[in-house]
């Protein structure tokens, strides 16, 4: 799934539907919620059809399909709404190696306000040089 969201966020959002993520760059309205919000609906949607698919037909992988889409959106509220961007005020004192890496790198990737010249689309594989004490 990690691939998957590093493939999306680099070729989708930041390609032909940057006008739905661009406003998680650079925030134009007053509103809590964003327009990059609707990948969210999106992926829940997706997941649903694989878990239909794998309870009315034949097409067992359905199940797991939609379980990983599932497990991958959980842990990316989780980590990218709540941990990294404090969308909910908990969470603000994890401070181990991995979570300082991870917060450096979406700092990186947020530097950039345009959709060319970006860097770190991943969310949970980050690059090493992220983890290295400054």
């Amino acid at each position: 799934m990690e691939f998957m969201a590093w493939f999306t966020h680099k070729y989708i959002m930041h390609g032909f539907l940057w006008s739905l993520h661009k406003d998680h760059h650079k925030k134009d309205h007053d509103s809590k919620f964003e327009r990059n919000d609707a990948f969210f609906i999106f992926y829940a949607f997706v997941s649903m059809t694989f878990f239909y698919l794998g309870s009315e037909t034949s097409f067992w992988a359905g199940w797991p399909i939609g379980f990983g889409i599932m497990a991958y959106g959980a842990t990316y509220f989780i980590v990218h709404d709540i941990f990294i961007h404090q969308r909910f005020k908990v969470l603000r004192n994890a401070n181990n190696w991995y979570a300082r890496g991870v917060r450096r790198a979406h700092k990186m990737h947020h530097k950039h306000l345009g959709k060319e010249e970006g860097e770190c689309f991943g969310m949970l594989l980050v690059p090493f040089k992220y983890f290295q004490k400054k």
